[in-house]
């Protein structure tokens, strides 16, 4: 069994707002083995992106810890962020803004290399470049071409040419084929998968859309206003959900059998406010189960093999 490349463990993120602190991510804690990839998925506004951008020190957390192959990362001074920045990369969800306008396809592609200092050699740097457009599929016709050029699939495989560029272990791929049409989807991310099967890259999968995370990912957390409510096995998730928030983003999926539609679970009731919430289960206030006892600090037991839960009634209400 592979061990894990990143440990995660009770990191918070906070915003300060006039109203008060916004718990964006709120003692968040699981790790991902090398070679492997953790989807994140739960509604807009969860702090899905924002966990992945203070993994990866786009943000600084708030409290917790984050080890990178068993060093403590989580305070880095600026010569040891720089070091780390190799190891760690993100693919942003717009490609088009994410990337330099005034700048050609080789030129974005190019940029980290030339910041990494690694290719002393002109002939050396052009081969790399060249090496890493063809890695990507970017067609030679296209390598001189500015990013309004291009459509989005193709913008999209600069953005992963660049975060590829210096050999990261560590890549958080934040809703990577969210703005794509459907058959440009699929190509990125077969393209994913062969770079992680080629390269034994570790992702982190950020998603709303279930049916990506479901054919990507080895692992899946499900998050909910800033915590985490269940951790599953990818395949195990889509047949058993233990949390009642997990079972109706589920039921959600659209079913192909027209014999046996999925029962729609809807939610009522107000969405609880992330700034400085109470103590307690988060989404109490929609859970049809609810009682005092969700009142109470809720944290993540494992019921099943590998299958972790925030609930005080999960095995009630699963009969186990």
């Amino acid at each position: 069994m592979s061990s894990p490349l990143i440990e995660v463990k009770h990191l918070k993120k906070y915003f300060d707002s006039p109203r008060g602190k916004v718990h964006a991510v709120d003692d968040v804690t699981f790790s991902i083995n090398e070679g492997e990839t953790m989807g994140v998925v739960g509604e807009s506004g969860c702090g899905k992106s924002t966990l992945g951008r203070t993994l990866i020190h786009l943000q600084n957390s708030t409290d917790g810890q984050i080890l990178f192959q068993g060093k403590d990362v989580t305070r880095v001074d600026a010569k040891e962020l720089r070091a780390l920045r190799e190891e760690m990369q993100i693919i942003f969800q717009d490609p088009y803004s994410s990337l330099n306008p005034r700048m050609t396809v080789k030129q974005t592609i190019q940029e980290p290399l030339l910041l990494s200092g690694r290719w002393k050699g002109k002939t050396e740097l052009e081969e790399e470049t060249e090496r890493l457009m063809d890695l990507v599929g970017i067609e030679e016709r296209l390598r001189n071409a500015y990013p309004h050029e291009l459509d989005g699939g193709r913008r999209q495989r600069v953005g992963i040419g660049r975060a590829l560029a210096l050999d990261p272990k560590f890549v958080v791929c934040d809703e990577p084929v969210s703005a794509l049409d459907v058959s440009i989807q699929a190509q990125i991310l077969n393209l994913l998968m062969d770079l992680q099967d080629k390269y034994h890259l570790t992702y982190m999968f950020i998603t709303h859309d279930l049916s990506v995370v479901r054919h990507i990912s080895d692992n899946i957390c499900v998050m909910y206003l800033g915590q985490l409510v269940e951790t599953s096995p990818s395949k195990e998730l889509f047949h058993v959900q233990l949390h009642p928030y997990s079972k109706a983003l589920l039921s959600a999926i659209p079913s192909i059998d027209i014999h046996h539609q999925n029962e729609r679970i809807i939610l009522k009731g107000e969405i609880t406010s992330p700034v400085n919430p109470k103590p307690g289960c988060r989404f109490a206030s929609r859970c049809p189960y609810a009682c005092e006892k969700c009142k109470e600090p809720q944290h993540l037991e494992e019921l099943l093999p590998n299958h972790f839960v925030s609930c005080c009634r999960a095995k009630e209400i699963n009969h186990l």
